[in-house]
């Protein structure tokens, strides 16, 4: 009966669709699942109350669409053909490798202070902001509805608020699901094995040991998930007592982290940013995608910035926006003198945002 569903679907999920979609009783699921029929009734009653949230009544539908196809085809062996299948795709509903890459990616940036999602009822994405330290908000993270409403029925957010425009957090379910994807998959972090001044090659092997003097611990990257290097710069204050960055400059490395994480996401192209992690060497072709998609044109938006900022500021934009190290460890990595990173990355930024002002337009693109 729910032989059809995506392999992400929670089993809770599954017997309440079978029990409300295709009609199978509470004592044939129980012995089915190997458990008491109690059981499977509070599953179906936890799921149940859970409808109020528009995430999950959605994707709920749509499971029930494809669970009652699925009965349908079993049955009449006439409705085994290509309309059918059109029908169920048109659902959108994600597939096990896209919700797990576009969940890791969201959840992340869910943990920094002050991040929501936010969801309209009537838009097919949904966006990630985070409150400035200048009492405004800032996009940090485009995904589609499908995604987030996947990301609900797990339990991994859940809603603050009712109406047109909901916010949602992330839970502790969603807190220890990332861990479980870092672990699995890595965070995406290089592994840094030489600086600008001696060039040698900085490569995306997940098995590549740090040095000794590297700055990092058992074998991973410093990554602070609740706060980027960004935003703990754009809280200090210069003599003026204005904030350092303002939030048009958090913003644009804002935008170069969100099409850098997009970019890393087509399984079947990998990028190599080593040219941009050392100063004068040429653009190379390797990893150039010739596809149409959102990875690609992400892919194809940070290679024109990094392009534009030229080497040096493509360095430090590149460790701190992108990478998240901090600006201690880039100044150290550069070879440049202590406190001189910020200002170089305050010059990047603003390049950086005329570069986004006169290509995309403010605000950045859409995924799609």
């Amino acid at each position: 009966m729910s032989a059809k569903l995506p392999h992400w679907v929670p089993v809770g999920a599954r017997h309440y669709i079978a029990h409300t979609e295709n009609g199978a009783p509470i004592r044939v699921l129980a012995r089915a699942a190997g458990c008491h029929a109690s059981t499977i009734l509070r599953q179906i009653r936890k799921i149940e109350l859970r409808r109020d949230d528009p995430l999950v009544d959605s994707v709920l539908r749509k499971l029930g669409a494809v669970s009652t196809c699925a009965t349908d085809q079993n049955s009449d062996d006439t409705n085994k053909d290509a309309t059918g299948m059109n029908d169920l795709s048109d659902l959108a509903l994600p597939d096990d490798a896209t919700l797990a890459r576009d969940a890791m990616r969201i959840l992340r940036r869910l943990c920094e202070t002050g991040a929501v999602m936010a969801v309209a009822t009537d838009l097919d994405k949904a966006v990630v902001v985070r409150d400035t330290p200048q009492g405004g908000s800032a996009r940090t993270a485009v995904v589609a509805a499908s995604v987030a409403q996947a990301m609900a029925l797990k339990n991994w957010i859940s809603p603050a608020n009712s109406g047109r425009i909901i916010r949602y957090h992330i839970t502790s379910a969603g807190r220890s699901a990332l861990n479980r994807f870092l672990h699995k998959f890595g965070d995406n972090t290089p592994s840094y094995g030489g600086c600008a001044e001696a060039a040698e090659p900085f490569c995306f092997d997940k098995t590549t040991q740090y040095g000794p003097d590297s700055g990092l611990e058992s074998g991973r990257a410093r990554f602070a998930i609740g706060e980027s290097p960004l935003a703990a710069l754009a809280r200090r204050r210069d003599k003026e007592g204005k904030p350092f960055l303002s939030e048009v400059l958090v913003r644009a490395g804002e935008q170069l982290r969100e099409d850098f994480e997009l970019a890393q996401m087509d399984s079947t192209i990998t990028q190599n940013w080593d040219h941009f992690l050392t100063a004068g060497t040429q653009v190379t072709a390797n990893g150039h995608s010739q596809g149409t998609s959102g990875a690609a044109a992400a892919r194809a938006r940070v290679k024109a910035a990094l392009d534009e900022l030229g080497p040096g500021l493509s360095d430090v934009v590149l460790r701190c926006c992108c990478y998240l190290e901090g600006l201690e460890a880039a100044e150290k990595r550069l070879g440049w003198s202590a406190r001189s990173g910020k200002v170089v990355l305050r010059i990047a930024l603003m390049r950086l945002n005329r570069h986004y002002n006169a290509t995309v337009g403010p605000g950045g693109p859409m995924i799609g």
